[in-house]
């Protein structure tokens, strides 16, 4: 912890009048909090560089994003890192890259999506933050991340794992196979959507659980956070990663499949939040395929999770042998929930 001070210093100045604490529960990136008189002041991250090989894009992106809002005249927030004293986005140490972004006064995150209101409140902070870069030219974005939500890429690797993994899980699994084989229609209609003139390119989060928005003291959202994969997309990566993540009161490593299902009240919080502000902006082709969005990434994932398992679990960290099955089938479970509310 010691050294983090050094690493504070490239920032500011008076470093020891400041607390530095471990903050949250990332799963991507170390962060700290750091006090002032007890006062949360800023948050200390150190950024995975192995996820993110980029970080300046990401930093790039960020200050593009910035510098629109205040052109535009948009009360947008963004919580945007301060340069180092050297007028570096990143202060780099042993190849680490760490930054600094101011802490939001009064505000707080959650990690479970407990009310309808909450993802009403998400939901309409992400829209918002879209809806806010309307006329960006959202091609000057740098990717972060390569293929992250590209359904095509991940049916590819599917398709590689069944011929190239482990053939013990792959006989132990026939029916999952099927089961994912028969959705084929998904990929399809997902590769249609990219040449389709009516699905808009946009500036995109692509990480929109519910721990990704600040709220207030009186559970209002006040912005979005953690920027680092947002990207030129299509609107079905936000929405649906706000289905996959807020209709189930379960997560995806729920073992016990009767727990998992997807909320008719939540959807349509969700829906109702989202539209407030995109809605104007979407084309009528759009709009009709809202639902689309929670089969593209619920299917998605369950893909995802089926392939790593496939390849001896090689991306996702797991706890137990069948870990990355049980996510399948946890996913694949909420597909089908999903579309007995939609139907």
């Amino acid at each position: 912890m010691e050294a983090l001070y050094t690493v504070l210093d490239a920032f500011i100045d008076q470093v020891s009048d400041h607390s530095i604490e471990v903050f949250g529960s990332g799963l991507i990136h170390h962060s700290y909090v750091v006090k002032k008189n007890e006062e949360k002041v800023y948050i200390l991250q150190e950024v995975n560089h192995t996820v993110f090989k980029w970080p300046e894009n990401i930093a790039n992106n960020i200050e593009s994003l910035s510098a629109w809002l205040q052109k535009t005249g948009s009360n947008t927030m963004l919580p945007c890192p301060v340069k180092t004293k050297d007028h570096e986005h990143y202060h780099v140490i042993n190849g680490a890259y760490y930054r600094l972004i101011p802490f939001v006064e009064n505000s707080h995150s959650i990690n479970v999506c407990n009310i309808p209101e909450e993802a009403y409140q998400a939901s309409l902070q992400f829209g918002n933050f879209t809806a806010s870069f309307q006329h960006f030219p959202v091609d000057g974005l740098k990717p972060t991340i390569i293929g992250f939500h590209d359904l095509s890429f991940r049916w590819k690797q599917f398709r590689e794992a069944l011929n190239n993994g482990n053939s013990e899980r792959i006989n132990a699994t026939t029916q999952i196979i099927a089961d994912l084989e028969n959705d084929y229609a998904i990929v399809s209609f997902y590769d249609k959507i990219l040449n389709a003139r009516t699905f808009s390119s946009r500036v995109t989060h692509h990480d929109t659980k519910i721990s990704n928005v600040l709220f207030d003291d009186h559970q209002k959202g006040i912005c979005v956070i953690d920027l680092d994969t947002v990207m030129p997309g299509i609107f079905i990566s936000d929405l649906g990663d706000m289905f996959r993540t807020y209709l189930s009161p379960a997560n995806e490593e729920e073992k016990d499949m009767n727990l998992v299902e997807a909320r008719r009240e939540f959807y349509q919080a969700i829906i109702e939040g989202y539209k407030e502000r995109m809605a104007d902006q979407m084309s009528t082709d759009e709009i009709k395929h809202l639902n689309y969005a929670g089969e593209f990434m619920i299917y998605m994932q369950a893909l995802r999770f089926f392939t790593d398992f496939l390849n001896n679990d090689i991306y996702y960290n797991t706890q137990y042998p069948d870990n990355n099955l049980v996510r399948t089938l946890n996913q694949l479970k909420l597909l089908k929930s999903f579309r007995g509310i939609i139907a």
